[in-house]
């Protein structure tokens, strides 16, 4: 206990953390602090390139092995299997509506690419190592969920199928294209390719990650401010519990795929993470009647704030309890 309190306690300071905060408590002041749209967008731009690329310069350093398959399709079954956990807790924790329910539950077998990029820098932090192939799972958690999500749907007779704007929506959303494209980019170029333009994706990367979050804390709080009247305590409960599932899910994972302690805790945070970029896009296409209030104020005003204080340090203590190092 005494460990996870010291690495919440840094974790708490740091200055990712804290640009967070502000983000949220200028929002919730109602301050006219705000990131314009297209800087907003520039910048999440760059963390996708700049997280995908690494991660291929390290798949290329390590090369291709059954290790990396295996951690791929470990990512693939947890992508699919945590939506259907998440709709069964929803049902005995809410009054959600099915629809609601499921388009809840799609976020929750996904994953946040920010808390995944906080997470990476925790362990730098901490001098902890990972798999860099880590990346690549991310990209490969992104789909499953919502497939099941609509499964979901059909199973209570709502008729739903996958149709040609659905697939492109889930296949070619923009986020996933860049990080799988950056990635391939990486691997293609190693660690020659790194040399070339480490000053751009390697030294800025933590401070343009702070102005990233202070972005995302403003969009929290005023999901905060305005969703108020759907957050009742068992969905708010939910929002804190599920990602304490999700991780315990990707710790077991981890264990088995003897994954290295950086791994474990990236397996754990994949798992406990809750979209908020490409399943709602996927969202308004699949289930438009569904209440986005309710899925995006959980995922980003309610299980990303958690994450990013409690459950990063938690997740870290326990792989590096369970793994011995």
């Amino acid at each position: 206990m005494e460990q996870i309190l010291t690495l919440a306690g840094n974790n708490l300071i740091s200055p990712i953390i804290l640009s967070f905060a502000l983000g949220v408590a200028a929002s919730l002041a109602r301050s006219d602090l705000s990131v314009p749209e297209a800087a907003a967008k520039a910048l999440s731009i760059y963390l996708l390139f700049a997280i995908g690329f690494k991660g291929g310069v390290s798949v290329s350093s390590h090369g291709i092995d059954a290790k990396l398959g295996l951690t791929l399709l470990a990512g693939i079954i947890l992508s699919a299997a945590l939506p259907l956990i998440a709709f069964a807790l929803l049902q005995v924790m809410t009054k959600l509506s099915r629809l609601d329910a499921a388009a809840v539950a799609a976020h929750y077998g996904s994953i946040s690419i920010v808390t995944f990029v906080a997470a990476t820098s925790v362990l730098e932090s901490s001098d902890i190592s990972s798999e860099g192939y880590m990346v690549a799972v991310a990209a490969a958690m992104e789909a499953p969920a919502i497939l099941s999500a609509l499964w979901l749907i059909s199973r209570g007779g709502d008729g739903r199928r996958m149709d040609g704007d659905l697939m492109r929506e889930i296949m070619l959303n923009g986020s996933i294209v860049l990080l799988v494209g950056a990635f391939f980019i990486g691997w293609a170029t190693g660690e020659e390719g790194l040399a070339e333009i480490s000053s751009f994706v390697v030294a800025p990367f933590k401070g343009v990650l702070c102005l990233f979050l202070l972005d995302m804390g403003l969009v929290a709080g005023r999901g905060l401010r305005g969703g108020s009247g759907v957050l009742r305590p068992g969905v708010l409960a939910f929002g804190i519990t599920m990602p304490v599932i999700g991780s315990i899910c990707g710790l077991g994972a981890g264990l088995l795929l003897g994954l290295s302690t950086g791994g474990v805790v990236l397996m754990m945070v994949l798992s406990a993470s809750a979209s908020y970029i490409a399943v709602p896009a996927a969202m308004r296409v699949a289930l438009p009647e569904a209440n986005p209030s309710i899925y995006l104020t959980l995922s980003l005003g309610v299980t990303f704030p958690f994450n990013l204080t409690l459950g990063i340090p938690l997740y870290v203590a326990l792989a590096t309890a369970l793994t011995g190092v």
